[in-house]
């Protein structure tokens, strides 16, 4: 499978340090921008406002119109190629990125969102704003994750519930699809923080497991 990253967190591009491409060269070729792969098989194009700041701590500080142009240029001017899915990752909200992105990509096939949120009610609230949106551009929610659902014992590997959970809540009074969940896990943080491979490098781990469900839960919701 070929899949694309497009990271359109303008303000806080992460994907690039997650998956060890913090400074590669952008090049450009007849099509457009080339992306930056993250594996010799050139299975995994990424394209991140990351790739094109010279110093990776300078701040971007721009209003909505240049934000909408950049993530036009991203869309139809980067040389993606035949991609089996692109995953868009945007900053948390329902902002200018969220409708340049719908915008850009009406002509494509949009096949849905995935909502991402943590235990805290305040998240669930701002997950409910995001259901909203999607409601309101008729963008198909394929579920909800939550992230750092509980603890993992860096000594037995259990996992330890830190907070009541409220994601489950948002699917039985929302109609969405809970995905799944994702424990607070130091050796995911530490491989994410070093951008090697955690489904590689621990493929026992509970984390890993509780991943794999997820895509496999949205997968399914792709094929529904």
């Amino acid at each position: 499978m070929v899949v694309g990253i497009l990271d359109v967190d303008l303000c806080g591009p992460s994907i690039p340090r997650m998956l060890c491409v913090e400074k590669p060269e952008v090049h450009q070729c007849d099509a457009g921008w080339v992306p930056v792969y993250a594996d010799p098989q050139q299975q995994l194009a990424i394209m991140s406002i990351g790739f094109l700041l010279e110093d990776s701590d300078e701040a971007v500080i721009w209003r909505g119109p240049k934000k909408t142009a950049l993530i036009g240029q991203f869309v139809s001017d980067v040389a993606w190629g035949e991609l089996d899915v692109l995953l868009v990752d945007t900053p948390p909200g329902t902002s200018d990125e969220h409708l340049a992105v719908l915008e850009n990509l009406r002509k494509h096939r949009v096949d849905g969102a995935v909502l991402v949120t943590t235990p805290q009610a305040v998240s669930t609230g701002d997950v409910r704003r995001e259901i909203t949106f999607c409601k309101k551009t008729a963008v198909k929610i394929l579920g909800i994750v939550e992230n750092m659902s509980g603890f993992v014992c860096p000594h037995c590997s259990a996992i330890e519930p830190h907070c009541t959970s409220h994601p489950f809540c948002l699917n039985t009074c929302t109609d969405c699809v809970c995905a799944g969940s994702v424990p607070l896990d130091p050796l995911l943080t530490a491989t994410l923080e070093e951008g090697q491979d955690f489904l590689q490098a621990f493929p026992e781990s509970s984390t890993y497991t509780a991943i794999s469900q997820i895509v496999n839960t949205l997968l399914s919701s792709l094929d529904a």
